[in-house]
């Protein structure tokens, strides 16, 4: 079973990233009408938990080396402050500081995760 699990995510690792990548870029960059639930700050929990999976995603897929796992750090948060740039250009989405600030938590997060529950228990190399 651990040998399937191994090779299932060597395998698609790469192509999640990438699709995690422009789903994150499309939802963030779209219109979008008002939210059916509405939660103080829940927006702060979504970036989080989407930069936390981008983050993981592409440490899986690239990060077999500390040096590497930095540079993907480094990449999400980047491409995090990127898109909240990118928000504050359009005239339906604004720019926010805390969500950066959310977005380089979830990528931190995602790092952990990989780095106590992935490497932790060798599902990869």
């Amino acid at each position: 079973m651990l040998k399937r699990i191994k090779l299932l995510l060597r395998a698609n690792s790469l192509l999640l990233a990438i699709s995690i990548t422009i789903i994150i870029a499309v939802l963030s960059l779209m219109k979008i009408g008002k939210q059916p639930i509405n939660f103080h700050s829940i927006d702060k929990v979504e970036h989080c938990i989407a930069y936390a999976v981008l983050s993981f995603f592409w440490v899986l897929a690239l990060g077999n080396t500390q040096k590497k796992r930095l540079i993907v750090v480094f990449f999400c948060v980047f491409y995090g402050v990127i898109i909240e740039m990118f928000q504050g250009m359009t005239t339906y989405r604004t720019f926010d500081f805390v969500d950066m600030i959310a977005n380089s938590l979830g990528v931190l997060i995602g790092l952990l995760i990989f780095l106590f529950f992935i490497k932790k228990k060798n599902l990869v190399n």
